[in-house]
């Protein structure tokens, strides 16, 4: 049985095995560029839910925007705030969300398993997915997160429907199809790989 070497008595790394090994800070900049984006989401999501709640309660300039954001271009424009005009906003909000938590689980996997740990055990916050995260559990959980985004967009698209083609249509639910099957596959493929290990 191989002996365990103790940390500070682990070999020293050359200089160019330390320079190439200390690249992957390089990342540091990628994912603190992903916060910022989390901050502009976070700021896109509150003016839509500031204007849906003020274009319920009367407000013009509110109706106005939220209207704006609803029309298709090339269809007909509402008029006023309806049951399907509120939903679509409702499912535009939804949509921030699931993007959001894809930034986070790209932020905090990525930067977990890419970077550098960040020795979360036994915070009371600690997601539960990233006590076994690796590059295999984030490709999934990203591919599933991604098949989350295009329902919602699939969704909206229906609700909406007669504004679009049927070209349109068919595009949409055939992209939507395709992120299917290639999260199928990547859950195939991990499957097979990790059945391949715990044989050896």
């Amino acid at each position: 049985m191989a002996q365990l070497i103790p940390p500070n008595e682990a070999k020293k790394l050359s200089p160019l095995n330390n320079l190439i090994f200390a690249s992957r800070w390089l990342q540091l900049p990628l994912y603190l560029g992903l916060i910022l984006a989390q901050c502009v989401y976070v700021f896109h999501f509150w003016v839509e839910l500031k204007d849906l709640i003020g274009a319920a309660m009367g407000n013009a300039a509110s109706l106005q925007h939220i209207l704006d954001v609803v029309t298709v271009p090339g269809a007909p424009r509402p008029t006023k705030l309806t049951e399907t005009t509120i939903m679509l906003v409702v499912l535009g909000l939804i949509d921030v969300v699931m993007i959001s938590n894809l930034l986070i689980m790209v932020i905090v996997g990525g930067y977990e398993t890419f970077v550098s740990r960040m020795h979360l055990e036994g915070h009371p916050d600690q997601p539960e997915w990233l006590s076994h995260v690796n590059a295999s559990v984030l490709k999934t959980k990203l591919a599933m997160a991604i098949i989350g985004i295009s329902s919602i967009h699939l969704l909206k698209t229906f609700i909406n429907a007669a504004a679009y083609t049927e070209k349109t249509l068919m595009f949409q639910t055939i992209i939507h199809l395709a992120f299917l099957l290639s999260a199928m596959a990547i859950a195939y493929t991990d499957r097979i790989v990790m059945t391949t290990h715990s044989k050896h």
